[in-house]
């Protein structure tokens, strides 16, 4: 439930949706949530490091703040 929460967040801040599978269009099933900042940082210097797919080293344009409610 956890990770469906963060799916929906990519979703809505980033425009990003990962609930479609890109080659078959099925369900995605989320298994994990990385939260660590320590972790995250870990796993993408190995990528760095020891190369990933492009699509790994996406990243969304930067964005305004929103408007002052």
């Amino acid at each position: 439930r956890r990770a469906r929460r963060g799916a929906q967040r990519l979703k809505r801040v980033f425009s990003i949706d990962i609930t479609p599978c890109a080659p078959c269009g099925g369900a995605v099933r989320i298994v994990a949530s990385i939260e660590n900042p320590t972790a995250i940082r870990a796993i993408l210097s190995h990528f760095e490091k020891h190369g990933a797919l492009e699509q790994a080293h996406y990243r969304p344009a930067a964005r305004a703040p929103p408007p002052a409610a």
